[in-house]
């Protein structure tokens, strides 16, 4: 007669439990959680989009900061700009009902997002002000499902992101809020009590990793306050171990006081950080394309916009020195991305359809610009052994002298990417090689700004 066995409870919810993999868990602290390798799909992407959208979209004066500026700083122009705009007593909670998202179609984004070749992207779910574009348990009343456009916007952008495009998903959120209560309260007490991070901040990050499942969490806004106040090596162990997205999941480094360009899976090191030279740790250069704001601004002028040659110098220049470039736009109250947002972004497209093989999955090479000609810079594909020279200026002259990469007679071969034929050069032996251009009517050119040369079986 067969036996029956009991199993103890605890034991028979641990079978139940699926198996883990052999890694051993991270721990939290900033040694270990240090020693996790960077998953490798983020080197190879090497350029997203930022977008930065909130309440602060609703004035789209002068800054995402407005907040800040208006009640903090008691900035002259935010007051004027109040007063000429608003009613008396006017708070910044009246924002929110303004706040519409009408014109916010989801597709429509994904598909300009798309366009402009990008392989990430990273929306703002809460800026420092506090108000979040998911309907957030923890923020009642301040949030886009409750207030203003009653809709959860995060969802719905994921949705339309993974459903139309390739692109990872990735969120951004404020650690510290301006003038939460209990924030304010912890300030005051030199953050030796930590009301503020229990209470919002981190059942906030529980909350959007579980839902949202972002392959980019890009923390901001410690408020001047340590990763121990915000138990950021705690939520990080979690995330690392046993979050949704554990296994492909990226962070920046800005998870407190003192962390940032020192810990995290890569890092900022500042806003739009462009050291112009290798690193030895995989870093991102975070920028906008208005050059005096993040948000939307409608005061800003044709000239406080980047043009696409400018953007296209920043690309290159960060992937050739090891960085990824996130480039940042600021959408409407209504929803709208405007159109020199859009346009900047299918430029940025544009020239990437022709020149994407020597940014995506390079790597830098022994040299990251010419040592003769300037506006020349170098990424490198080691499996291939393929070095591409892209060059941000065409010479007039219908030469292209390269100081560093050494040619070597009837072995290498220079093509320039979108002309069909191979290009023709001379050797200058240790002083490098010249390569002649092609003199090509406008039209014919393989794109407008910034052009790009293939050199195999070169030294």
């Amino acid at each position: 007669m067969a036996q029956l066995i009991v199993l103890p409870l605890g034991l028979l919810l641990l079978c139940l439990l699926p198996p883990r993999g052999d890694a051993a868990p991270y721990e939290p602290t900033w040694e270990s959680l240090d020693s996790r390798p960077l998953p490798t799909w983020f080197d190879e992407v090497k350029f997203g989009i930022f977008i930065h959208w909130g309440l602060f979209s609703v004035p789209s004066f002068g800054s995402e900061w407005f907040w800040w500026y208006w009640k903090k700083q008691k900035n002259d122009a935010y007051i004027k700009f109040m007063e000429r705009n608003y009613p008396p007593g006017f708070s910044y909670e009246d924002f929110g009902p303004l706040f519409t998202a009408e014109f916010f179609d989801a597709d429509q984004w994904a598909d300009i997002l798309k366009s402009s070749g990008a392989k990430y992207v990273v929306l703002t779910s809460k800026h420092h002000e506090g108000f979040t574009l998911w309907g957030s348990k923890y923020s009642w009343s301040w949030n886009a499902v409750d207030v203003g456009p009653k809709r959860d916007i995060v969802a719905e952008l994921a949705s339309s992101i993974r459903n139309r495009t390739t692109l990872r998903f990735g969120l951004y959120h404020s650690l510290f809020e301006w003038f939460n209560p209990l924030f304010l309260s912890d300030a005051s007490n030199l953050f030796t009590t930590k009301q503020f991070p229990k209470a919002k901040s981190l059942p906030e990050l529980y909350e959007i990793v579980s839902q949202y499942h972002p392959e980019v969490l890009w923390s901001d806004g410690d408020g001047n306050a340590p990763d121990t106040y915000w138990n950021s090596t705690g939520f990080l162990a979690w995330l690392y171990n046993e979050s949704p997205v554990r296994d492909t999941v990226v962070i920046n480094d800005r998870w407190g006081a003192g962390s940032i360009c020192k810990h995290g899976g890569y890092y900022t090191c500042s806003d739009r950080y462009n050291p112009g030279h290798l690193l030895p740790h995989k870093w991102e250069n975070c920028m906008t394309i208005d050059k005096k704001s993040w948000g939307y601004r409608r005061n800003a002028q044709l000239s406080d916009y980047f043009t696409i040659q400018e953007l296209v110098k920043q690309l290159v220049e960060t992937v050739s020195c090891g960085g990824n470039l996130l480039m940042n736009i600021g959408p409407t109250h209504d929803g709208r991305i405007p159109v020199i947002f859009e346009e900047r972004l299918a430029q940025m497209g544009q020239w990437l359809s022709v020149n994407g093989e020597a940014i995506f999955s390079t790597k830098p090479w022994r040299a990251q610009n010419d040592s003769v000609t300037p506006e020349v810079w170098y990424t490198f594909k080691p499996k291939e052994s393929i070095l591409y020279a892209i060059f941000l200026n065409w010479p007039s002259s219908g030469f292209l002298v390269l100081g560093e990469p050494k040619g070597i007679a009837e072995m290498t071969e220079v093509k320039m990417i979108g002309y069909g034929e191979p290009l023709k050069w001379s050797s200058r032996g240790e002083k490098g090689m010249i390569v002649v251009i092609p003199q090509l009517p406008f039209s014919k050119l393989p794109c407008e700004w910034g052009w790009t040369l293939q050199l195999t079986k070169v030294n």
